[in-house]
């Protein structure tokens, strides 16, 4: 007789096991009729499943986050059976979950074309209309591997062959369509409603390039036809946003196969590129950072010894000199602050020491992986490493809290999702350690007003961390900044101080990235603001423009004036109309516009605009300099021609 215990502590008792949808029914109609899967002692599982002893049960509805994973492994499950319908000789290999939607690998003879997508979509909604059953089958592996060679699917049998012996294999059949799976899935596919199918790549067979091409098809699903509105509406913003399009619109910077994953920064990108670096340097001197600069080739003996190339080794690019000696480009600069930090005897009065590096970091990412800023093998990191006592964890921690905050807010970003990664399985310290490094982080960012999710078992090996994520105006989210515990590089590394009662003591270690790397950073601000960059990073801050060359000398002498006050202006005197100049300057993203005729002249004065066509009128050019510069000390509060936070 098992006795289920429901979310909100309630019983029920049953004579006999009984399913999770005959559960949901006991209940009641209205939650039978809803119901999409059922969790069993935290367990994601089918209506279907027999409950045969006593457990925890909850009911998952639409309205469970989780419920979109099965919505989506459901759909994915839908679209092989629409392109075996429509493509008889297509074989299936695998379709999992991504974020946002799935895919599912087929071989295929040829390719797939934007036409056939369009009646696969079609074919799909079809199928879902029809509300097929989907039912759920245990099977031995050799009859798995009999069944799916038996109708030509070769790789389905690879697969099977591939799992452990022992595991249990289970089928999933909805009208003539018969899949290998794990599950679970929805009870019958008119429970699908919502999805699209977005597009169609290569994939190699298992994910090796040696091995055959396949081809994936991407698609999205959700719970319901707004929902699936409202992210294609995000998908579209989002191809509007795409910093590579904005990047090479706006002259910023560009990619070339010499040099793949590194970027060539032109001068309007190198000017942001600058001035971040130039507001973060002020912020660390406010925070009592120290600045150093580290080398980026270093003996890979000392990259064994920190534990790096064990851990990232393929990921490092190795040079060999003359003599046969090798070299490793750094991927991070931690184990390099080590070495400063060991240079003279460190007292306990000492720390904390804080350590900052615009570290220039090379990281051997696969050719496929890489996307425009976002994901680079040459990249510019805000890397800094807090060495400190035991004691002094907590409060270091806060202090880098309350810096992420203040920087995050003056580009923009107030909207911050916070994440606790606590101890994995395998991991170095003692519970102890572990235990106060957790409270320490934890307790930091509740003295911060912080809410945060954990997330057990994903900290370092070496201690837990502080994950930062940004949340964009188009409600993208960015994992950025972290904050790492470190008991394991200072001791690897030989590093300690002398503590009050004369011993030695190795530090601990924090690390801290904000921004995470500049070049993925400037990509976010670029899609965050449309291009549209606020004042203070903006490349070009003002263009000064003149109506006909009679106003040429005192177009000329205005930029002078205000380049000579710190502001990023140029001057436009070409012999073109000034309604053309002020479009195109418009598009460029300059902040403001300023034209001068001949009554600017004869008055000394200039007329401003906005890139939104605001028309700020007449003023001097003191006026328009003091303008230009509140504007830039306003920082976050603003953004001009972009879309608020």
């Amino acid at each position: 007789m098992p006795v289920i215990t429901l979310p909100d502590g309630s019983q029920k008792s049953f004579a006999q096991p009984i399913t999770v949808a005959e559960i949901a029914t006991s209940i009641g109609a209205g939650l039978a009729k809803a119901a999409l899967a059922g969790k069993v002692n935290g367990k994601l599982v089918d209506t279907s499943y027999v409950v045969k002893e006593d457990a925890n049960i909850s009911i998952v509805t639409e309205k469970d986050p989780v419920a979109l994973e099965v919505i989506r492994h459901s759909t994915a499950h839908l679209l092989a059976q629409a392109v075996k319908a429509l493509f008889p000789t297509a074989q299936v290999t695998i379709g999992p979950v991504i974020e946002n939607g799935f895919y599912y690998d087929f071989a295929f003879g040829r390719s797939f074309t934007p036409d056939d997508l369009v009646r696969i979509e079609e074919k799909m909604t079809e199928l879902a209309k029809q509300d097929l059953t989907v039912t759920r089958k245990e099977i031995s592996r050799e009859d798995a591997i009999q069944f799916f060679r038996s109708i030509g699917e070769e790789y389905k049998a690879k697969i099977i062959e591939a799992i452990p012996e022992g595991e249990t294999l289970t089928t999933y059949q909805q009208g003539d369509f018969i899949d290998l799976c794990r599950g679970p899935h929805v009870p019958n596919t008119g429970r699908l409603k919502a999805f699209k199918l977005t597009k169609v790549a290569g994939a190699y067979w298992r994910g090796d390039s040696n091995n055959e091409m396949l081809q994936r098809i991407y698609g999205t699903a959700w719970a319901d036809k707004k929902a699936l509105e409202a992210y294609l509406n995000q998908i579209e913003e989002a191809e509007k946003r795409d910093h590579r399009k904005i990047g090479k619109n706006l002259d910023l910077f560009h990619f070339q196969d010499e040099a793949p994953g590194m970027v060539f920064w032109h001068a309007n990108g190198w000017a942001i590129y600058s001035q971040m670096k130039q507001y973060i340097s002020q912020k660390l001197a406010e925070h009592d950072y120290e600045e150093v600069l580290t080398p980026q080739l270093v003996d890979l003996d000392l990259w064994k010894k920190s534990g790096h190339w064990d851990m990232f080794g393929d990921d490092m690019f190795t040079v060999k000199t003359a003599d046969d000696h090798l070299f490793a480009l750094k991927p991070m600069s931690c184990p390099c602050h080590v070495q400063i930090f060991k240079q003279g005897l460190r007292s306990y009065r000492d720390l904390p020491i804080r350590m900052a590096e615009f570290g220039c970091c090379h990281r051997n990412e696969l050719s496929g992986a890489m996307h425009g800023l976002m994901r680079v093998r040459q990249m510019m990191q805000d890397d800094a490493h807090i060495f400190c006592t035991e004691k002094q964890i907590q409060e270091e921690a806060s202090k880098i809290i309350r810096l992420v905050q203040e920087i995050y807010k003056d580009f923009g970003f107030e909207d911050i999702i916070v994440k606790l990664a606590t101890r994995p399985e395998k991991r170095l310290g003692s519970d102890q350690i572990w235990d106060h490094a957790e409270q320490a982080l934890a307790e930091s960012l509740r003295e911060a007003n912080l809410s945060f999710e954990v997330r057990p078992g994903e900290g370092a090996f070496y201690g837990p961390k502080i994950e930062f994520h940004l949340k964009d105006c188009i409600g993208r989210t960015w994992q950025c900044g972290t904050l790492q515990i470190d008991y394991s590089q200072p001791s690897r590394l030989d590093a300690y101080y002398i503590a009050e009662d004369s011993t030695k003591k190795v530090p601990v270690m924090l690390h801290r990235a904000i921004l995470g790397s500049f070049e993925r950073f400037i990509g976010i601000l670029i899609e965050q603001y449309a291009g549209k960059l606020p004042v203070w990073l903006a490349p070009v801050q003002a263009v000064v423009m003149n109506i006909t060359e009679r106003q040429e000398e005192y177009a000329a002498e205005i930029t002078h004036f205000l380049k000579k006050q710190g502001i990023r202006v140029k001057s436009d005197l070409r012999n073109e109309k000034i309604g053309f100049k002020i479009r195109e300057h418009t598009l460029q993203c300059v902040p403001y516009l300023l034209v001068v005729g001949d009554r600017e002249v004869e008055t000394r004065t200039v007329s401003a605009r906005m890139q939104q066509g605001v028309d700020l009128g007449s003023m001097t050019i003191e006026n328009c300099l003091n303008m230009i510069n509140a504007a830039v000390a306003l920082r976050g509060k603003n953004s001009v021609g972009g879309k608020e936070n």
